[in-house]
């Protein structure tokens, strides 16, 4: 069975020539679906490109990367847009969340792009929201969360549409310790529920808590090992 991501040379270049900067340079995996992933990496490794390219935010100097079986990397930006919008579901460190709306219409706004009738968005995001604990603070707006509440209204966001494939990055970056247990549980939760999840970290500590790490350095991958068999 084809996997559900299959990378294969891929390489980022950027400046070509002299001053060149491979931020990856032939990188090549494969994640099944229902896996449970950390792409780990120091500041300046090539896990933000890798992320990139896997949530189809950039597009590979040379390589390919196949998403179901299709070949993604020389996609136009609108069929990018589409696949991102249709696939994958992102959490990001800054929560990116919209200040002037609530909860509800937060999580509901990626909805709205992918055409869903307000009834349905509306069902969506309430079961998103409850599903993280928030089904009593739908009505409040980003400013009268805390951090670890924003962060949960995000993770809604990203599950609401249930994409198959839960990309974050560096999602427990901004939080305190309470909040990174309670992000991460969620996170464990959705991977026991069938999702494909692959966390982008620099934190040991969070990779030790997924099923499979993947290290990067320099641009490749230096180590690939399920945990507890470093």
């Amino acid at each position: 069975m084809e996997p559900l991501i299959r990378v294969e040379n891929l390489h980022k270049i950027y400046n070509p020539g002299e001053n060149e900067v491979r931020a990856l340079d032939g990188v090549s995996l494969t994640i099944e679906k229902g896996e449970f992933v950390a792409i780990v990496g120091h500041s300046g490794s090539g896990k933000s490109t890798l992320m990139n390219m896997l949530g189809c935010l950039d597009t590979p100097t040379s390589g390919h990367y196949y998403l179901n079986g299709r070949d993604v990397s020389g996609l136009t930006d609108n069929q990018l847009s589409e696949i991102r919008n249709q696939e994958i579901g992102f959490i990001f460190q800054g929560f990116n969340l919209i200040p002037n709306l609530d909860a509800i219409g937060n999580v509901e706004l990626p909805l709205i792009y992918r055409g869903v009738s307000k009834q349905t968005r509306r069902r969506l995001a309430t079961a998103a929201l409850t599903k993280v604990g928030l089904g009593k603070r739908m009505k409040h707006r980003p400013g009268e969360l805390s951090g670890g509440q924003q962060q949960r209204v995000a993770v809604a966001r990203a599950i609401a549409a249930q994409p198959p494939v839960i990309l974050a990055d560096e999602p427990t970056g901004n939080l305190d310790s309470r909040s990174t247990v309670e992000i991460m549980n969620i996170l464990k939760e959705l991977h026991k529920s069938g999702r494909t999840v692959i966390v982008i970290t620099h934190d040991d500590d969070i990779a030790r808590q997924s099923r499979r790490v993947i290290r990067i350095s320099d641009g490749r991958v230096e180590a690939d090992y399920l945990n507890g068999e470093s």
